[in-house]
């Protein structure tokens, strides 16, 4: 295939990728935005496959059918609450696939064309050194992160004395390293930056809490896709380079959205300056406090008395599965002509866009389904505020409590409606570890148990 058939086909798959991009930016067009992605994506694959470099294809074709009945597998048995660690999961393999690459440039450079065995180019070892830097911390962050949402690590954040000058001298290491290596071409400097890196990332992530994740998530995404940049460089494949600026810029953007709406610094949340009080305020004792208990038969009454309703879903319902009967609750409350919309936080759920994927699921219209800036002012004239599963993102503490970890982070102001109505199996804290003053307000009632359980007794209720 000549030279110029590929640019255009490349040019064709990265305008397919950031059509995608542009299409996944909203619930309504994130199909067919998933569908360009997948058209780019084989055009992209089917192009290179016509590459002359290419030396067999049996064994190309016997590893993309084990990877894409792995794939198939996990698509298949994947709960929707697993998602968030999944991408962590794939991110790793992302940024371990680009340590991989810049590993095989140097060791055989003469088939990627930038030198030969201790004489590569300088300008490809920089490319290569930093792809491996990223690459490797991309890895261990991301298995670091999985094993956090994944249960098997504790969400809360491990600091200890020195930690940001212990990781920026780490840092500086680093780069002395990337130099040293470029100048002498060493085997084991390589594989010391490999090492370093993946202790970086341990260190990045392992002080930052569980109220942060969805913001590390979304920013180990964006250090996957400049891992796969820097690789780029070193192939020379205009196309990697430019869907991995694509995934890295997207994701870097999507972050510092995400931390703007937790009032954080996007630089405190990566280097951990935010969770490290949340082991101090996670067991609060309650004992003295009054709750207002009800349950679905109160909660049918109240809600058919209401002239409109607005739902605020959060990872509550994501681990019930409760979308379906939450949507079948809210069609019998719209038979009433009761005006019923959906208001979404920002962080609510463990990743960007968790609440909007679940609704979507259970058919709720795109137009019911609200964004904090757009609801937040309706919540003084609704007469019930039905939470279900959310806990931080409703915290009045973040406004008031000047000595709390989520203190300015933007909230719902559910407590600001005559009535809230709250589903959760019990007043336990959050991922911030903090406890919900709104459960001991005098217009909240407490709806315990199982939150799928609980629309569907309110279902019957309502009939």
């Amino acid at each position: 295939m000549s030279p110029n058939i590929v640019s255009v086909l490349y040019l064709i798959s990265a305008l397919l990728f950031i059509f995608a991009l542009r299409g996944l930016s909203h619930p309504e067009s994130s199909r067919t935005g998933n569908i360009l992605g997948i058209i780019g994506m084989i055009i992209a694959i089917v192009t290179t496959l016509m590459f002359k470099s290419v030396l067999s294809y049996a064994e190309i074709g016997a590893a993309v059918l084990i990877g894409g009945f792995i794939g198939t597998i996990i698509a298949l048995k994947i709960e929707m609450t697993a998602l968030p660690q999944l991408v962590a999961a794939f991110h790793s393999l992302v940024g371990l696939a680009a340590v991989f690459v810049a590993a095989a440039a140097f060791y055989d450079p003469m088939s990627f064309n930038i030198g030969n065995v201790g004489s590569i180019f300088k300008s490809s070892l920089v490319e290569m050194s930093i792809g491996t830097f990223i690459g490797a911390v991309t890895f261990s962050g991301s298995v670091l992160a999985f094993g956090k949402l994944q249960g098997t690590i504790s969400g809360n954040p491990i600091v200890f004395k020195f930690q940001h000058l212990i990781n920026a001298l780490i840092f500086l290491f680093i780069v002395a390293l990337i130099v040293i290596f470029v100048l002498t071409q060493s085997s084991s400097i390589f594989w010391t930056i490999v090492v370093i890196s993946i202790l970086l990332g341990f260190l990045v992530v392992i002080p930052i809490g569980g109220a942060d994740m969805p913001v590390v998530i979304s920013m180990l995404n964006s250090y996957s896709g400049w891992a796969a940049c820097g690789i780029g460089f070193t192939l020379s494949n205009n196309l990697l380079i430019i869907t991995g600026a694509l995934v890295g810029s997207s994701g870097a953007i999507l972050s510092y959205i995400m931390s703007k709406g937790m009032n954080r610094s996007i630089i405190s949340v990566v280097m951990g300056g935010f969770g490290g009080e949340q082991a101090s305020v996670g067991g609060s004792d309650n004992s003295d406090k009054i709750v207002k208990q009800g349950n679905a038969e109160d909660a049918a009454y109240i809600l058919k008395n209401a002239d409109s309703v607005i739902i605020v879903p959060g990872y509550g319902m994501a681990v019930a599965q409760a979308q379906h009967a939450l949507r079948e609750m809210c069609d019998l409350l719209k038979k009433e002509n009761i005006n019923v919309r959906y208001a979404i936080h920002p962080v609510a759920g463990r990743m960007p866009g968790h609440m909007n994927v679940l609704l979507a699921e259970a058919n709720v219209p795109y137009e019911e389904v609200l964004e904090l800036e757009e609801i937040n002012y309706d919540f003084p004239m609704t007469e019930v505020s039905f939470v279900i599963g959310a806990n931080d993102v409703t915290n009045p503490a973040a406004k008031t409590d000047k000595t709390s970890p989520i203190f300015g982070m933007p909230i719902l102001d559910v407590e600001k409606s005559d009535s809230v109505l709250f589903v959760k199996r019990s007043l336990a804290t959050g991922y911030s570890g903090v406890d919900n003053e709104l459960f001991y307000r005098d217009n909240t009632t407490m709806l315990f148990g199982d939150a799928k359980k609980m629309c569907e007794n309110i279902v019957k209720a309502l009939g």
